[in-house]
């Protein structure tokens, strides 16, 4: 739900949503509208098919991922390795171009590997987790207090750190020789970037 609300001031078209006994499908998308009603059926914790009582043109498929639904971006959300090697391939021919991993590693080794062969380009939870480590940070900053800060000042902080990862990992990838029409380019360069600020933090500790 969060993911959805962060998509739509993007101009994206949702058209999935999934909870733990299926998934929903809105081919016309997700609006706000939409979205308010979608939130206010998950705060009553009711399922995801009460959404057809006002829209039944969708559909809810029962005991099913929505991963072989088409679509341009994949934002897996529940947990940790979701995406096997089935997903992986049901994405790949999805016409899928980039996954987002919003839960904590959401691929496995090996479906990572299947979206590489298929120039799909995976953004890693390493990376795409930023925002809630930017959280931590302004938390601990003193000169910061996070009652003071207006939701639109919140917003831009975050926007900003997940920004200067994107650019900090593009750039640590192309300084070794990973071009970013690779489909791996954001994983080795978001390795690389995280590599180094250990190994600088390290260098700054007296550790090495």
């Amino acid at each position: 739900m969060h993911v959805l609300e962060k998509l739509l001031p993007c101009g994206a078209i949702p058209i999935t949503v999934s909870d733990s006994k299926g998934y929903l499908l809105d081919e016309d998308g997700f609006d706000y509208m939409k979205y308010s009603l979608l939130r206010d059926i998950k705060a009553q914790q009711k399922s995801l098919k009460e959404y057809l009582k006002s829209y039944p043109h969708a559909k809810y498929i029962d005991d099913a991922k929505p991963w072989s639904q088409r679509c341009d971006v994949a934002f897996p959300c529940a947990s940790h390795n979701e995406i096997d090697q089935g997903e992986a391939v049901a994405i790949s021919n999805s016409g899928c171009r980039v996954l987002v991993e919003c839960s904590n590693m959401s691929c496995t080794v090996q479906a990572v590997d299947i979206l590489r062969k298929a120039k799909v380009i995976v953004a890693p939870a390493k990376a795409t987790a930023a925002g809630g480590v930017a959280l931590g940070e302004i938390e601990l900053n003193p000169e910061f207090n996070l009652m003071q800060l207006s939701v639109e000042d919140f917003e831009n902080r975050i926007q900003d750190a997940i920004k200067q990862t994107y650019e900090r990992s593009v750039k640590a990838a192309q300084d070794y020789g990973i071009m970013k029409e690779s489909p791996e380019f954001l994983v080795h360069g978001a390795n690389i970037c995280a590599f180094l600020n250990i190994a600088q933090a390290m260098t700054d500790q007296g550790c090495v």
